[in-house]
């Protein structure tokens, strides 16, 4: 697994959680970013899940 980034995003209703997963393509082997916005509370699952 590559490295994990998580930042956290304050908007005038609630909090919000962006995180930043490094994902190796099976095809080429090359490695692309995801990104997502979510709930503090969703950031574990969705680091684990592949």
């Amino acid at each position: 697994m590559a490295k994990k980034t998580v930042a956290t995003l304050q908007t005038a209703s609630k909090r919000l959680t962006k995180a930043i997963k490094m994902v190796k393509s099976p095809k080429t082997g090359a490695y692309t970013f995801v990104e997502a916005i979510m709930s503090p509370e969703e950031v574990d699952e969705y680091l684990k899940k592949k």
